[in-house]
């Protein structure tokens, strides 16, 4: 049976256009992409909520979809403009559906805010390029959205913001050093959310463009001196993205294949498209 997908843009039209400009697809296109390579044949639709032409999507028009895909986006979830609100209210019919969902680094916090949880501005610095030593909590341990990860992996990450405080119930499954809420569930509603602060949909050379656009933010924040040295780390990584096996690049950027490996890279994403039919919460 086909499957059909509803993503849903978080951030702007100026955000999108950007991301164009740097890497030729907005985030809810790459999503997109990812999707129709992981389910051929799977029916997507895209929304954009925080628009303010757009119109607003109904719990009756969710439940006519199988799942839902929230995207990432610089999106500051803890400002009150009309744009969050517009992408909260979206997902908080996304619960109410009971359609199941599933969001990443900015579509994670957007789940929080929308169950009654709080993000806030990271307090120190960004995590820019690789969340390093993603490790799972207990409650993590045995849970199916992070089956087939290692004990300690890496994955593609760039984000400023993170989640203060989850709601009443969220599962927290996975954290590292700089930013303790990394993989969560979230049952609220009718509806059961898995999300990462991560981003296992995005390829490598994507990060790569998002480091050069983000040049002067990484600097501010103390990470790099010189855009220089932003330009070599993304150079790195546009290496390993054309070269995945490369063994000089994967040293220079201290990744293995949880990282290299586009499969691996993507384990979240297809752990949640194997758990659609039992996290279906659709009244039938």
């Amino acid at each position: 049976m086909n499957r059909t997908i509803l993503i849903a843009e978080s951030g702007t039209s100026e955000d999108r256009a950007n991301r164009r400009d740097d890497v030729g697809k907005s985030s809810g296109e790459t999503y997109a992409a990812t999707l129709e390579q992981l389910m051929p044949g799977c029916q997507i639709d895209i929304v954009r909520p925080s628009d303010d032409t757009s119109t607003p999507v109904s719990v009756a028009d969710i439940v006519r979809y199988d799942s839902v895909f929230i995207t990432g986006s610089p999106m500051h979830v803890y400002n009150d403009t009309p744009p969050v609100q517009r992408q909260i209210e979206f997902m908080q019919a996304v619960f109410k559906s009971g359609v199941p969902s599933f969001g990443s680094c900015a579509g994670l916090q957007i789940a929080v805010a929308a169950a009654g949880g709080r993000v806030r501005k990271m307090p120190e610095r960004l995590e820019a390029g690789i969340s390093r030593g993603l490790v799972r909590t207990s409650a993590g341990e045995g849970h199916a959205l992070l089956a087939g990860r290692p004990a300690v992996w890496d994955a593609p990450a760039l984000h400023g913001d993170e989640v203060e405080k989850l709601p009443e119930g969220a599962i927290l499954l996975a954290g590292n050093r700089i930013t303790p809420v990394q993989a969560v569930e979230i049952r609220h509603e009718r509806g059961i959310f898995w999300g990462v602060q991560y981003h296992p949909e995005l390829a490598i050379g994507e990060i790569a463009a998002a480091l050069r656009r983000e040049a002067d933010a990484l600097i501010d924040a103390g990470l790099v001196i010189t855009c220089s040295d932003v330009n070599e780390v993304a150079d790195s990584l546009d290496r390993l993205h054309r070269e995945p096996d490369s063994r000089s690049a994967r040293w220079r950027l201290g990744v293995d294949d949880q990282f290299a490996s586009e499969e691996k890279r993507r384990t979240e994403l297809l752990n949640f498209i194997e758990a659609i039919p039992a996290l279906d919460c659709r009244e039938r």
